[in-house]
């Protein structure tokens, strides 16, 4: 039976090798970096030198990383911002600074735009249109919302594309604390 080897603690300049290595293959929040870094350091104390390090020399900038984050979330994903904001927190930004990326980031964006664009690229069934079946509707509703967008912006685009739109009932959906989280936004 075989035993798990504990990693390799690193000394402080391994360590710094290390972060520009993963800095290399993609960027990373602070937050990120140094819960990396910590798995890793042989003294408890190296992350904090290595991230301060990693930001005087410019290799490691929340703000950038938040701002390109939300934009190419935006324009190679499509997703609204509701989920760029969520990601951005997961990979452990800040929230003020999450929210202002976001802000910026969808500040000259449509969402109803946004919302067809989406339905377009990722639902080509619901894109076809004169969809019939409530279930398809319900099912392309909570993609929807799971990609960040409003329901004041999800319904109406969605009934375009159902054969009886009249029929298509909207939730009892509390929309206050998207338009809360939209005032922080921006």
């Amino acid at each position: 039976m075989q035993t798990k080897r504990k990693p390799k603690k690193l000394a402080e300049e391994e360590l710094f090798s290390y972060a520009v290595k993963l800095l290399g293959v993609r960027g990373y929040s602070s937050g990120e970096m140094r819960s990396k870094l910590r798995a890793k350091a042989a003294d408890p104390a190296d992350p904090e030198k290595i991230i301060d390090r990693l930001k005087d020399i410019k290799y490691l900038d929340d703000e950038q990383f938040a701002q390109s984050y939300a934009t190419a979330r935006r324009d190679n994903e499509g997703f609204g911002k509701f989920r760029v904001l969520m990601d951005l927190k997961k990979r452990r930004v800040g929230g003020e600074l999450a929210n202002e990326a976001v802000g910026q980031a969808y500040a000259e964006v449509n969402e109803a735009e946004l919302v067809d664009q989406y339905i377009e690229r990722r639902m080509p069934v619901i894109a076809a249109g004169g969809v019939t079946d409530q279930s398809k509707l319900a099912m392309a509703y909570r993609r929807l919302r799971r990609a960040g967008f409003s329901p004041r912006h999800i319904f109406p685009a969605l009934k375009k594309y159902a054969a009886h739109p009249e029929e298509l009932e909207e939730p009892l959906v509390d929309d206050s604390a998207d338009e809360s989280s939209e005032e922080g936004l921006g």
